[in-house]
């Protein structure tokens, strides 16, 4: 029988919630999708040109596991001007999802601890368990918030790690400097690797975003060009951190993803010159449209950054209410359950258009009037 071939992993999570509403939309005629977590606008005309212009050039071979040097030295001198850290090193990921793999197989042994703010990105929980770790979940509810003292409280002996993500998948909450400087501070007392998701860093809204690699030298920090410059198809990331880990990520990546698509390398090179100030104040604008559509009708935080808006269901759970969704609206959200220990939120993507954005808006006042 086929089930005894399947290691004892493969029954730890279930596949992804988020693709399983993808499939059901594709069944779909013209549904209102804010469900999908990708920028709607495309790739840079110039970053495009110097991709096809790489495949052309023959650039189609391996690149070097650590990342051609067109890249990495690019990103290197950056992240040295940024943090001015003696012992921070960089290489080029398969996408950020790519580093996110490394750096829970070089980090995290079975039953260690991992620290997950909830809601919290799919990732983080299904990753910390492939590899036989125990996620520990820290709520931040109601208002998406970091609480020091209940961080302090969740780490034992066994804690090795905490994930933060700001901005953040699915909220849209942006840590301040002061949640950012007292969580490193924490991290570096208690001798627990701080890991920070900062694929959205670009994607503030109402201020300046904060890494905490600026307080704790010793964080590793995960990002990428995906959302920045419409490129997740050409998975292209980056982790920088302590050397010792880095080379241990790097040694993994040789064993596993093996390198980086090589012409989309070059094409990301030339895509750090490029100015991504108007496709910020564009989002900004959508994340506006749906606050004021929203707010006197849901219980919602204000997200300050990335694409996402996490609203309280006004009635029922949030499985409920996205089923009705989709069954009598045709709009494509995600429930709560899916980034959460609780069913009471659905996340929406903003990253649509102004017209799926405003029917989106109109279906979810519809909803918001009935009673389940």
């Amino acid at each position: 029988m086929p089930h005894r071939w399947l290691a004892h992993r493969t029954h730890s999570f279930d596949a992804s919630g988020i693709r399983k509403v993808f499939d059901l939309g594709a069944q779909l005629v013209d549904p209102i999708n804010l469900s999908i977590g990708q920028p709607d606008f495309d790739v840079p005309e110039q970053v495009r040109r110097v991709a096809v212009e790489a495949i052309e050039g023959r650039k189609n071979g391996y690149a070097l596991t650590q990342g051609m040097p067109v890249l990495r030295d690019k990103l290197q001198a950056e992240i040295d001007q940024r943090f001015g850290h003696a012992d921070r090193r960089v290489f080029v990921t398969s996408g950020s999802s790519g580093a996110l793999v490394l750096a829970v197989l070089v980090v995290v042994n079975p039953g260690d601890e991992v620290i997950i703010f909830d809601p919290y990105f799919v990732m983080y929980e299904a990753l910390v368990k492939m590899v036989g770790g125990v996620p520990v979940f820290v709520d931040t509810y109601p208002d998406f918030r970091i609480d020091i003292g209940r961080v302090a409280a969740a780490i034992t002996p066994r804690t090795k790690a905490i994930v933060v993500n700001s901005p953040a998948n699915p909220t849209g909450a942006v840590a301040c400097d002061a949640e950012v400087q007292a969580l490193a501070q924490l991290a570096a007392e208690r001798n627990v690797l701080l890991i920070s998701d900062e694929i959205y860093r670009h994607f503030c809204y109402d201020g300046q975003f904060v890494s905490p690699a600026r307080y704790n030298p010793k964080t590793l920090v995960i990002d990428g060009f995906s959302k920045t410059y419409g490129m997740p198809g050409w998975r292209v990331g980056f982790a920088h951190g302590p050397a010792e880990i880095i080379e241990q990520m790097i040694k993994f990546q040789q064993y596993s993803f093996v390198c980086a698509p090589h012409p989309f390398q070059w094409a990301a090179a030339a895509a750090m010159e490029v100015d991504v100030g108007p496709q910020i104040d564009a989002y900004r604008r959508k994340r506006d449209l749906i606050v004021e559509g929203l707010s006197d009708c849901y219980e919602l935080v204000a997200p300050r950054g990335a694409f996402y808006a996490f609203p309280r269901v006004p009635w029922g759970t949030g499985t409920e209410f996205v089923a009705k969704a989709i069954a009598e609206h045709k709009l494509l959200i995600i429930p709560g359950n899916v980034f959460s220990r609780r069913d009471t939120h659905f996340r929406l993507s903003y990253a649509a258009a102004d017209a799926t954005i405003q029917r989106g808006i109109e279906a979810l006042r519809k909803l918001a009037r009935q009673t389940g």
